[in-house]
Parts: C-alpha cells; sequence; structure tokens
C-alpha cells in the first residue's frame, strides 16, 4: 500500500499489531502488518529470551518493541527500595481490595505479605535504560513509549540506529508535545481503547491530531482505539491516518495467551460493557466491567485510587489471586476477573488465527474502500 507508514517500518499493510504474545508478533509480520511485544514487567532476562525467539519465528519481518515508561509516577528515579515503595500503600486500600475478594468466597489470607514486585510493569529511568539496551540490540523496527514523552534515551538510541520511535497520544496537546520531541510516529488513541487512554474519541481525535501536526515533516499517524475491523481503519485513514494500531483484537485470536476464562468473557461481551477507571494502574484505563471494577467506581467506600505505580500494588496481586483461582473454576473468581479491552470488543465474536484476523482486515479495507470511491461520481 501506498502508506508513509508501510515505507517507514518495510511493512505491506499499515496495521499494527500491539500484543503480548511473541506468537501474535510473528503471525502478524509474516501476513503483511507489524507485530509489536508489549514488553512491560519484562525483566532485561526475560526480554532477551522473547526477542531471540521472535528473531528465529519470524522469517526476517519487521517487528517493534513497546514499552511503559511513565514521565511522571511516584519513584521515578527509583530512588526507594521496594520495601520503602509498598510502604507507601495504604491499609484501606489493601482492605477495600481484599473485601471485594472476600465477597466472593476468595480467601485473602497473606494476600499482601509477599514482596512488592516494584511498578507494575513500569519503568523507572534505571531499568528503562537496562531494558532499552536489550531492544536496541536486536533488529527491532519500531521502538514505543506507551506513556508520554519517550525518554531522551529512547529518542537518542533510536536516531543513532535508525528505528522509529512511537508514543501514544489521547489528546492535540500531547501529539504536538511529542512531535516536537523528536517522535517519528504518533499512535492517536481514542478513548474507546483498551489500557490506558483519554477522554476524546477516535473519531475526533484522529483528524485532530492530524491537522495539529500537519507542519512537521516526518511525523506519521497511526489511529488506535476501539478498530477491530478493516473498515474502521479505513475510515480512519480517511481522517488523516497512515494506518491502525490495534491491541484488543488479538486478545482473543488462537494464537494469543490470554486466559480461557477472559477469552471466554471478552467473546461475549457487547460493546458497552467496559469501563475507563483509574482502579488498577493509577492512571485511567479501560477494561471488560466485572463485580471488581463496579465495587472501585462505587461511591460507597471505594477509596480514592492511588497515583502510579502505587495503585498497582494494591490491584495486581488481588487480581492475580483472581486469575489464577478463576482458571480452577472458582465461581467467584470467575465472576471478578478482568482485563484490559477497547470498546471494540462487542464486535470480537469469534476466535480466529492472527493471520485470518489480518487477512479480515485487508479484505474489509478494500471493500470500504470500494464504497467510498462509489460516492464520488466520476468526472
Amino acid at each position: 500500500m501506498k502508506s508513509p507508514i508501510c515505507e517507514q517500518l518495510g511493512i505491506e499493510f499499515p496495521l499494527i499489531a500491539f500484543t503480548h504474545c511473541r506468537d501474535v508478533v510473528c503471525a502478524v509480520s509474516k501476513a503483511g502488518g507489524m507485530g509489536v511485544l508489549g514488553a512491560a514487567g519484562y525483566t532485561p532476562e526475560q526480554l532477551e529470551i522473547e526477542l531471540n525467539w521472535i528473531d528465529e519465528h519470524i522469517d526476517g519481518k519487521p517487528y517493534g518493541v513497546d514499552l511503559i515508561v511513565p514521565n511522571s509516577m511516584a519513584n521515578k528515579d527509583e530512588s526507594m527500595s521496594r520495601d520503602d515503595l509498598g510502604g507507601l500503600v495504604p491499609g484501606e486500600h489493601k482492605a477495600f481490595a481484599a473485601s471485594i475478594l472476600a465477597q466472593h468466597d476468595i480467601d485473602t489470607g497473606g494476600l499482601y505479605e509477599e514482596k512488592s514486585r516494584g511498578s507494575g510493569g513500569f519503568l523507572g529511568e534505571g531499568r528503562a535504560a537496562n531494558i532499552l539496551d536489550i531492544a536496541f540490540a536486536h533488529p527491532i523496527s519500531m521502538i514505543v513509549n506507551a506513556l508520554g514523552v519517550p525518554p531522551a534515551y529512547m529518542l537518542e538510541l533510536g536516531k543513532a540506529k535508525g528505528v522509529p520511535v512511537g508514543a501514544l497520544v489521547g489528546s492535540k496537546q500531547h501529539a504536538v508535545k511529542q512531535a516536537e520531541a523528536g517522535v517519528d510516529i504518533l499512535i492517536v488513541s481514542g478513548t474507546e481503547a483498551g489500557g490506558h487512554c483519554g477522554e476524546v474519541s477516535t473519531m475526533v481525535l484522529v483528524p485532530e491530531v492530524a491537522e495539529a501536526v500537519a507542519e512537521f515533516d516526518g511525523v506519521s499517524i497511526l489511529a488506535a482505539g476501539g478498530i477491530v475491523t478493516g473498515r474502521q481503519m479505513a475510515a480512519a485513514m480517511a481522517m488523516g491516518a497512515h494506518g491502525a494500531w490495534c491491541g484488543s483484537v488479538w486478545l482473543t485470536t488462537q494464537e494469543a495467551e490470554t486466559a480461557p476464562v477472559i477469552k471466554e468473557k471478552l467473546l461475549a461481551a457487547s460493546s458497552n460493557q467496559t469501563v475507563r477507571s483509574k482502579s488498577r494502574t493509577g492512571k485511567y484505563s479501560r477494561q471488560i466491567r466485572s463485580p471488581w471494577t463496579d465495587a472501585w467506581e462505587s461511591s460507597d467506600g471505594a477509596p480514592d485510587p492511588l497515583p502510579m505505580p502505587l495503585q498497582s500494588l494494591v490491584s495486581e496481586p488481588a487480581l492475580s489471586k483472581v486469575a489464577k483461582l478463576a482458571e480452577t473454576g472458582h465461581q467467584g473468581a470467575r465472576q471478578l476477573a478482568t482485563y484490559w479491552v477497547g470498546q471494540g470488543v462487542g464486535m470480537m465474536t469469534q476466535s480466529l488465527s492472527a493471520r485470518q484476523v489480518v487477512y479480515d482486515f485487508m479484505e474489509d479495507f478494500l471493500k470500504a474502500s470500494e464504497r467510498l470511491n462509489g460516492f464520488v461520481e466520476e468526472a
């Protein structure tokens, strides 16, 4: 396709797949799009293993890596120990989370006795540099920061190695700031998106950003937020995007490592069964609604979420226990189970291979393009 993204990334079709599953990364890249591995929470050693595996199985096709290096969060400089960080979490928040589990017949003994595992996947400055060194030691074709302006080290490495640097944005102001910082690819993510998201819809945000950054040479735009079909991708490109960045649609693919309980919930969910909440990470993120999310959004006794990454130290131990029990058939845990997903979930009704999802995108995109062209009278 004649898209700047295709030339920039060396791909055939401007569909970018954000996924935590290395099998999906390879399948999408080999089908003509590009897979991007979500590496939040990985240690350098774990990332090395994953990227080595991808290098061996992707047949030389392009792929990328996505990290979370927030501009603002507690312990960004990593000056506090894990125990010190855990000590900042009020007992009220732990007690509230434990009460939700107890109401669903889950034993909460020892729930918070294990030592904190750090920042819940969010990288401080030191760990970010280590992870970036690992990522750039591999033949990646794109590096992305998921929260805020990428750190200077990421931008410098990207320029030095000729690897485009991307960043997610949820507002026009953020987009301009990213372009001014030297970001190459803006992932313009509407509020419909799963995971961290802003308030503005994709339909409004894409053309708004496209106009705002038109003066910046070489800055490409990927539309994101609720996009699970080729016709949505075509619509976004008609509004000024150069391609699409999709995450949720891969969660129900056959290759995805998504827990079976979550896959079942996603395939059965309608588009209004997601909620945008700070209760999981301390920043607004969209996830499938469950009694867990309802409890945190209730005005009846729910404490205000803590700033990132402290809220993750409350939510992740509890939700990790929920996920493990849910897979054993525990009914209370199955009810509570939740995961990040966008509003496009209502159109994710069957589990297909990742390759087939790419092909369906291509076919649907072409049909939408033909339909749009049909509205224009021939001269």
